[in-house]
């Protein structure tokens, strides 16, 4: 995968206020290197457990949409959960058993296209508001307020940490 030439610079984006623009800017960055760790790794790599209390990469990157979906619900549709028909997202989001025995047998397509279509739905709804939205606070973790800027970044920083966990990772699968 290769880096967009503008890879480097925060600024404006059409059609995104200037706070969207910024946020959009971190994330395209922070996803671009994350293909770029999972690009041409193998089904088997990509289910592959370091150890019986692992996750696998493949579960990571399940993770990491389920994570961007729960806080599409959250906070676009002010809802704080998925609906029971949306488990296996749950099940993602908690990296459960459920997760570890659903998510195998993919190629890393599969992968970057979930993400991919995760990320759209995103960036459409962004569009939609202005940065005003951003400072909306609500009851978060413990009770204690958050606002939409907090929960974005909160995502964007979620898939920083499990990029790391993916890397390290991959630096220890089997040798083919």
């Amino acid at each position: 995968m290769k880096l967009n030439s503008d890879a480097f610079v925060i600024g404006d984006i059409e059609g995104f206020s200037p706070k969207f623009s910024t946020l959009v800017c971190m994330m395209n960055y922070s996803r671009s290197v994350l293909l770029q760790a999972v690009e041409g790794l193998s089904a088997e790599q990509l289910d592959h457990f370091y150890d019986e209390k692992s996750n696998s990469i493949g579960m990571l990157l399940m993770h990491i949409a389920a994570v961007e979906k729960f806080y599409q619900i959250f906070t676009f549709e002010q809802k704080s959960d998925f609906d029971i028909d949306e488990e296996f997202w749950k099940s993602c989001l908690e990296l459960d058993e459920n997760c570890r025995s659903k998510v195998k047998g993919r190629d890393a397509e599969f992968y970057v296209q979930t993400l991919n279509q995760i990320r759209q739905e995103t960036l459409g709804e962004f569009r939609k508001r202005d940065d005003n939205w951003f400072m909306n606070e609500e009851p978060f973790w413990s009770g204690l307020p958050a606002n939409n800027w907090f929960k974005w970044f909160h995502v964007m920083e979620d898939e920083i940490n499990h990029r790391g966990q993916i890397n390290w990772l991959k630096k220890r699968l089997p040798k083919t």
